[in-house]
Parts: C-alpha cells; structure tokens; sequence
C-alpha cells in the first residue's frame, strides 16, 4: 500500500533516498555481460590463445583509475599539503604579531579634516594633525564627529534656505598616535 503525503517536499526527500538507496546497493556489483551474438556466423572451434606475456618485475603494478568522485577528492587531499602554507606555533604567531605592533597611544581633541581634491574630508590629515599636537609622528582616526555650519542669512525670517547657505565639517575627536 502507498502512502500518499500532502507535502512535495516529503514526496522528493522519499524519492531522493530511495534513488540514493538503488545507487549504493548496485555501486557494489555488476552484472555478468553476454557475449555478443554472433549474427549468423559459425564458431570455428577453438582458437589458438596468445602466448602470456611475462609482466616486467621491476614494474610496479598498474593501479586502475577511478575517475569518480572519490577518487577526485582523494586526489585533492594529496595535494593540501603543497596548497596551504604551513602552519605556524602559537609562541611564533606572537612573535610576528609583537614585531608587527609598534607602540601607540590614543589622544583626544578636536581637528576639522580638511576638504580633499574630490571634496570628502581628509581626516588621514586631521589625524596626523591632532597627534603633531601631542607630540607625536603621525596618527590614523579613531572618531569623528560632524557638524553642520551654516551663515547668518539662515536666520532671516521669511528667507528661503538655499543649498549653499550650510556646509557639513567633519572634525576628528581622537586618535591612534605613534612615534
């Protein structure tokens, strides 16, 4: 008796798993092949059988290639060693990341960035800038703040605002400073 779900996607897993069941059970055995027929022709009796040949023993054996899928992912496996770099020690991975880290300090204050060629704020410069100030090198960003800054003509009552009438400053507020 069959039992019939209200849902496909019961109906294709059920399917789906009774494929993979009929693949897995003959992946295993084969089934004997006829000879062909001889299509009207008559066996002249027995032949003659080739001399054996004396296999090479030097030679290792043949191994039969598998093209499936297996045997490609065995073969990928085989090569990982020469694809991924090898793997370091935690003592020599802190190593590299002490000689990587140089000594900063953060500091606070306030710096406009500056307008760039393509109009956005340069705050790679307010940054150096606010560290300068501290006495340090150079610095990199940490926080920014904006603002809007408009004129006095914003003020009138009555007046329509125009687009020029406010402009938008970035200021850095801190900084990663290093010597």
């Amino acid at each position: 008796m069959m039992v019939r779900s209200g849902n496909p996607a019961a109906r294709l897993a059920t399917l789906m798993s009774a494929a993979l069941l009929f693949l897995l059970a003959a992946g295993g055995t084969a089934w004997p092949q006829s000879a062909p027929p001889a299509l009207g022709l008559q066996d002249q009796g027995p032949q003659a059988a080739p001399p054996p040949s004396t296999p090479d023993p030097a030679a290792p054996p043949a191994r039969e290639e598998n093209p499936g899928l297996i045997n490609e992912m065995g073969k990928l496996f085989d090569k990982l060693p020469s694809i991924l770099p090898p793997i370091k020690s935690p003592s020599e991975t802190m190593n590299d990341l002490s000689r990587l880290a140089k000594p900063s300090t953060m500091v606070s204050g306030r710096v406009a960035c500056p307008a760039s060629s393509n109009g956005a704020p340069d705050c790679k410069h307010a940054a150096d800038q606010l560290c300068q100030s501290k006495g340090y090198k150079e610095g990199k960003s940490l926080n920014a703040d904006s603002a809007e800054k408009c004129s006095a003509k914003v003020l009138i009552p009555g007046r329509q605002r125009k687009p020029d009438d406010c402009r938008t400053d970035t200021f850095v507020t801190s900084a990663l400073c290093q010597n």
